[in-house]
């Protein structure tokens, strides 16, 4: 493994951004990955156009779990419901800039199901909108 890419996990790990609770979310969701222990839970706090204004996460994890969500955490703000629920896995994969093993595969993608079930908790409130597939 690029010894860039390591630091930068290591430093999501050590340093998460986003980290901690919202005091006024509008939505939340938590899951876990029973295989390996990882958990986690999103707050967003989502304005009335259905964009993200913040986030926070909390949970414990391996390191990939944890940096991945950090990194996505980074990528979700400012952005609409809408575009979260839609995001590819790749959004986080090519953040991680690693290589990522099967078995590792459902710790990196933890944040991305809880980030869009969260979202499309938030547009199931929405009785205008369309379904998102």
């Amino acid at each position: 493994m690029d010894d860039f890419y390591k630091e930068h996990i290591l430093e999501h790990y050590r340093h998460p951004r986003h980290f901690g609770h919202l005091e006024t979310a509008t939505c939340a969701f938590e899951d876990r990955n029973p295989l390996c222990g990882d958990e986690l839970r999103v707050e967003l706090l989502v304005d009335e156009t259905g964009i993200v204004r913040d986030i926070r996460f909390s949970g414990k994890g391996c390191a990939i779990s944890q940096a991945a969500m950090s990194m996505l955490s980074d990528i979700v703000l400012q952005r609409s419901v809408e575009e979260i629920a839609r995001l590819p896995k790749e959004s986080v994969l090519d953040e991680l800039g690693i290589g990522i093993s099967p078995a590792r595969m459902k710790c990196a993608l933890l944040g991305l199901k809880v980030v869009k079930s969260a979202a499309l908790g938030e547009l199931a409130c929405w009785p205008d909108q369309e379904a998102v597939s």
